[in-house]
C-alpha cells in the first residue's frame, strides 16, 4: 500500500516518447468515444504575483487500461528573473480508479513537456505531409525540446530552423540537437516555411502570418494557454484546416480564443476535434489540403495517460522511491 515518488529524472527516463505518443492517442480516442471524464480546468488567478494555479483532474478508460489523476500546475512568468525558478511547475497525483489509492506522486513539469510533445506528434502524424523532413520551432524554451523529440518520432525530420529572441536559448537548442539534425537559427518566417511548425511562445500579439507559411505547412500552435494569448493571425486560422483538442478550452484560452471571442472566426472555421480524426470520424490530411493547424491547450487526459506510462514503467524497472503516504503499513493510533 505504498506510494511511489517519481522525480523529474524518473519521469524523463520512464515516460519514453515511443510509449507516451500512443498513450496520448488512446486518450484522445477515449475522450471522443465518451469513455473519459474531464471536468473543466480550474484556475486560481494570483494577479499580485503575476501568476496562476491550474487544477486538472481526469479519468479515462482506454479499453486495455484505465487511469485517473490530477495535476496541480502553475504559470508564473516572473519566476526565472525574480526567483531563479521555472515559469511552469507541476505535481501529478496518479490514483487507482477502483480504490482511489494514490499510487504515485510525480513531477508534473517533465510530464507536461512529454505529453505536450506527444500531442503535437499525434496531430502531426494525422495532419502533416507524409514526407515532412523540415521542422520549424518558434520559441526555444524547454517545451521546444520535446516538440522535436516527439515530432521526429512520427516524421523523417532532417532539418530544423529555430527562432527565438533570446540568442542564448537558440545556442543551447542548436548545441543540443546539432549531432542529430541539420539545425540553424532563422527568423520566424524561416521557421514557418518548414513542412511542420511548432510555436511554443507566450506572446499576446500574433507573430506568424499567413504569408510566412509554406503551401502545405502543418502548424502545432502550442503556446496559447490563457486568455489573450495568440501566436497566429486570424488569417492563418481562417485559411487552415483547423483541428482543436477541446472546444471549451481552445475557445477560452487556446490559440483561437482571441479571434473566436471577437468574432473573427466562428465554429464554422473549426474542422474537427483531434479525437474525431484519431478515431476516423473525420479525415486527417488529404491530397487537397494546404495549411493545417492544431490548436493545443493541453488536456488533463493527456497528463493522466502519460502518468500511467511513467508509473507502470517505473514499477517494472524498480525506479522511484516508495513511501507510506497514508500510514497503511503502520497501526493507526486511536482517536
Amino acid at each position: 500500500m505504498e506510494t511511489l515518488l517519481l522525480s523529474s529524472e524518473d519521469v524523463r527516463e520512464n515516460a519514453t516518447m515511443d510509449d507516451v505518443i500512443p498513450a496520448v492517442r488512446d486518450a484522445f480516442a477515449a475522450y471522443e468515444r465518451g469513455t473519459a471524464l474531464m471536468p473543466p480546468k480550474s484556475y486560481v488567478d494570483l494577479d499580485q504575483y503575476n501568476g496562476d494555479f491550474r487544477a486538472m483532474p481526469a479519468y479515462l478508460d482506454a479499453g486495455d487500461w484505465e487511469a485517473a489523476g490530477i495535476k496541480w500546475v502553475n504559470v508564473h512568468p516572473d519566476n526565472p528573473t525574480d526567483h531563479d525558478l521555472p515559469t511552469v511547475m507541476g505535481t501529478m497525483i496518479y490514483s487507482d480508479p477502483e480504490t482511489a489509492l494514490p499510487l504515485s506522486i510525480m513531477d508534473g513539469t517533465e510530464l507536461t513537456m512529454k505529453r505536450t510533445g506527444a500531442a503535437a506528434a499525434v496531430a502531426t502524424d494525422e495532419l502533416a505531409v507524409e514526407d515532412a523532413s523540415t521542422l520549424g520551432i518558434v520559441g526555444a524554451g524547454i517545451q521546444s525540446y520535446t516538440q522535436v523529440e516527439a515530432i521526429a518520432a512520427v516524421r523523417p525530420i532532417r532539418e530544423i530552423v529555430v527562432s527565438d529572441l533570446d540568442d542564448d536559448r537558440v545556442r543551447r537548442f542548436i548545441d543540443h540537437f546539432d549531432d542529430r539534425f541539420d539545425v540553424r537559427s532563422g527568423a520566424v518566417a524561416d521557421a514557418a516555411s518548414c513542412d511542420v511548425l511548432s510555436t511554443v511562445t507566450p506572446v499576446r500579439e500574433p507573430i506568424v502570418d499567413l504569408d510566412d507559411l509554406g503551401e502545405h505547412t502543418h502548424v502545432n500552435a502550442m503556446g496559447a494557454d490563457a486568455e489573450g494569448k495568440q501566436e497566429l493571425t486570424a488569417d492563418v486560422i481562417r485559411e487552415a484546416k483547423l483541428a482543436i483538442d477541446d472546444h471549451a478550452q481552445t475557445t477560452h484560452s487556446g490559440e483561437i480564443n482571441v479571434p473566436y471571442t471577437t468574432g473573427a472566426i466562428t465554429d464554422d472555421d473549426i474542422y474537427a476535434d483531434i479525437g474525431e480524426i484519431v478515431v476516423g470520424a473525420a479525415e486527417g490530411r488529404t491530397s487537397d489540403d494546404g495549411i493545417t493547424v492544431f490548436d493545443s491547450t493541453g488536456l488533463a487526459i493527456q497528463d493522466v495517460a502519460t502518468a500511467h506510462i511513467a508509473y507502470h514503467a517505473a514499477t517494472a524497472h524498480g525506479n522511484g522511491t516508495e513511501f507510506d503516504l497514508l500510514g497503511l503499513g503502520e497501526p493507526r493510533s486511536a482517536r
